[in-house]
């Protein structure tokens, strides 16, 4: 009887059908969340698009602060720094942009000395706000819970490759 080697296919469910069943959980829940009710709904979802574009100001802010600060990191932050500017304008996108959005409501953080420690803020600040928008998608309806999932998941690749910057 001759004998035939073990099959090479893995038991069980692979990488990237665990990351489709990810994906396509996270659409659900955003195509499922509820339609707007009432009068609360559209100025719900108004507040939280508001919010979002102030988050994005404000985090532009730090990376301004912090490009002002340590020079040398503008080749490494420029790139982020487009993409925060290009989320900013998102949420901003079909808005009215309100007066108190329109200033800065704090100053950004004091930026630390050393471009170490100034990069690995930037990351603790990116990954806060990702952080608070995938548990706020949770709460607005589908097409803006899509955009804060999406921006939340760029801010985490955010957060990541700053940390990567800081190393």
């Amino acid at each position: 009887m001759p004998y035939s080697p073990p099959s090479r296919t893995p038991s069980g469910p692979r990488r990237r059908t665990l990351l489709a069943s990810a994906a396509g959980a996270a659409l659900l829940a955003g195509c499922s969340a509820g339609a707007d009710s009432g009068d609360d709904g559209p100025s719900a979802s108004a507040r939280a698009r508001a919010r979002a574009a102030r988050d994005s100001r404000g985090l532009l802010a730090r990376y301004d602060a912090v490009l002002a600060a340590h020079p040398a990191l503008t080749d490494r932050l420029r790139p982020l720094r487009a993409q925060v500017a290009a989320h900013a304008a998102a949420f901003e996108d079909g808005a009215k942009p309100s007066p108190a959005a329109s200033r800065s409501s704090a100053a950004p953080a004091p930026v630390p000395a050393a471009e170490k420690d100034a990069v690995t803020q930037l990351a603790a600040a990116e990954r806060a706000l990702a952080d608070r928008r995938a548990k706020e998608l949770l709460q607005v309806p589908g097409e803006l819970a899509r955009l804060l999932a999406s921006v939340a998941a760029a801010g985490a690749a955010h957060a990541y490759l700053l940390t990567e910057v800081a190393r």
